[in-house]
Order: structure tokens, then sequence, then C-alpha cells
């Protein structure tokens, strides 16, 4: 032991008890996203966030321990937020019996509309990787389980010709990420619904 002291993990944020603490909490994370993803994490500060948010400096401390505390938690909850964006689409292929490999190109059109009403997300993640590189991690290993599991499901139905492998959930999220990049962030006026129907014809030939 050198005596040093060891390094401060930020503490997992409040968890409101009142409709009031999660409205508040609310504020000041859609105020962090949008401060973050115009200033990026090193220019951004606490005061300006919680004017964004229209909240005290106080109610700042009442829920997140510090700046990066709340950028770790902001992180978490852009992935949920696309989750909850996708998910809806990708059980009602599912409820109707349209083929796995429709649901992804319906989910890929879901995500580019969802990166196209918050660009902010791509800085975000992208500054997540030296700011809060477990999370940053987490995002990519979370949402590229959740594709395994849903073409291995498909396999198991009998929809796909080939035995899904990581390396097939990745190549999708990657595909996924950059055609939004290009489709969602770059370019405001694409035809989504043409874009998303180009990329899942190469799911389709490569794994149908």
């Amino acid at each position: 032991m050198d005596g040093s002291a060891a390094p401060r993990v930020p503490r997992v944020p409040r968890v409101p008890r009142t409709e009031r603490g999660r409205r508040t909490q609310r504020a000041i994370l859609d105020a962090a996203a949008a401060e973050f993803g115009e200033k990026g994490f090193h220019e951004s500060s606490i005061v300006s966030i919680t004017i964004r948010a229209g909240v005290a400096l106080g109610s700042f401390y009442t829920y997140f321990e510090s700046k990066e505390a709340l950028f770790k938690a902001l992180v978490a909850d852009m992935s949920g937020k696309v989750r909850d964006h996708v998910g809806p689409v990708l059980r009602e292929h599912l409820e109707e019996q349209r083929g796995a490999v429709e649901g992804e190109g319906a989910a890929l059109h879901a995500f580019l509309d969802f990166a196209r009403h918050n660009k902010e997300i791509y800085r975000i993640i992208d500054e997540a990787e030296f700011v809060a590189p477990e999370d940053w991690r987490a995002h990519y290993v979370t949402t590229a389980t959740r594709i395994l599991e849903r073409l291995q499901a498909a396999r198991a139905r009998g929809e796909l010709a080939v035995e899904p492998d990581e390396v097939h959930a990745w190549a999708i999220m990657g595909m996924n990420v950059f055609l939004g990049l290009r489709f969602g962030v770059m370019d405001g006026e694409a035809d989504l619904e043409r874009v998303a129907a180009i990329a899942n014809a190469l799911l389709r030939d490569g794994l149908g």
C-alpha cells in the first residue's frame, strides 16, 4: 500500500420517491443531454445544466453526486431510450409473425428516426469512451447482446439459414450506428424508410 487514496467512484443516482422528484431528475437529465450534446463533457458545467433545466443548484446534488455521475447516468438513460423506442416495433413484428429479418429492418428504421431527433446521442456516446469507459462498453455490449438473442430466437424458429454468431450481431449494430450517423444526423431529409429497406436487403440475402 502506498497510502494514496483510491479513485472515487461516482455513486448510483438516487431514485426519486415522488412524482415531483422524478420530474426534477428528468429535467436535469434532459438538460444534460442538450448541454453535453452541444458543448461536450468538459465544456459543460453543473451550473449551466441546472440553469437549462430550470432547477436550483441544490436540487442537482439531491440526485447526482457530481458531473461525472450525471454523465454516467445519462449514458444509461440514452441507452434505455433507444431500447424503449425500438422495442415496441420489434414486439409488433414478433406478435404479427412478420419474420426476424423484417423486424431488424423495422428496428433500424426506428433507430434512424430516434437518431434524427436525438442527435446528441452520438457525441455523448463517443465521449463516454473516455469519461465513462465502463458505461460506454456496456452500451454497445448490451445492444449487441439483444441483437444476438433475437437472431438466435429466429434461428430456433427456422427463419435463418445460418447459425447466428456474435460477429453477426456486432456487424448489424455497426451498420445501424453508421447509417444513423449518415442519414439521421448528417442528413435530415433522407428517406429513412428507403435507407432501412436497402440495409435490410443485405440482412435478408446474408442471413435469410
